[in-house]
């Protein structure tokens, strides 16, 4: 399992969650599904409005290395599933 299509899109911590929240169902189980979902949700909390862990990021660059991260454990998260499989 690949990154879903439009990773190389991804901008913004917004569009981060939306595209890591896709890759969640992609996951074989609802456990599994649900486990990720809530780590989504911990990392969006760390990029955005209400964000605790990241919310005083304000450099553009360090933002796009965090995004770009982001991907990448996702894309390792996938692939360890697909081995599974």
């Amino acid at each position: 399992m690949a990154p879903l299509r439009g990773a190389e899109l991804v901008q913004t911590p917004l569009q981060l969650y939306r595209y890591l929240l896709r890759c969640c169902r992609q996951l074989p189980t609802k456990g599994i599904q649900e486990h990720y979902k809530h780590a989504v949700r911990q990392v969006r909390a760390s990029l955005g409005e209400s964000f605790q862990v990241h919310s005083d990021e304000d450099n553009p660059e360090r933002i796009q290395q965090i995004i770009r991260r982001a991907i990448e454990d996702a894309d390792w998260i996938m692939n360890k599933y697909k081995k599974q499989n």
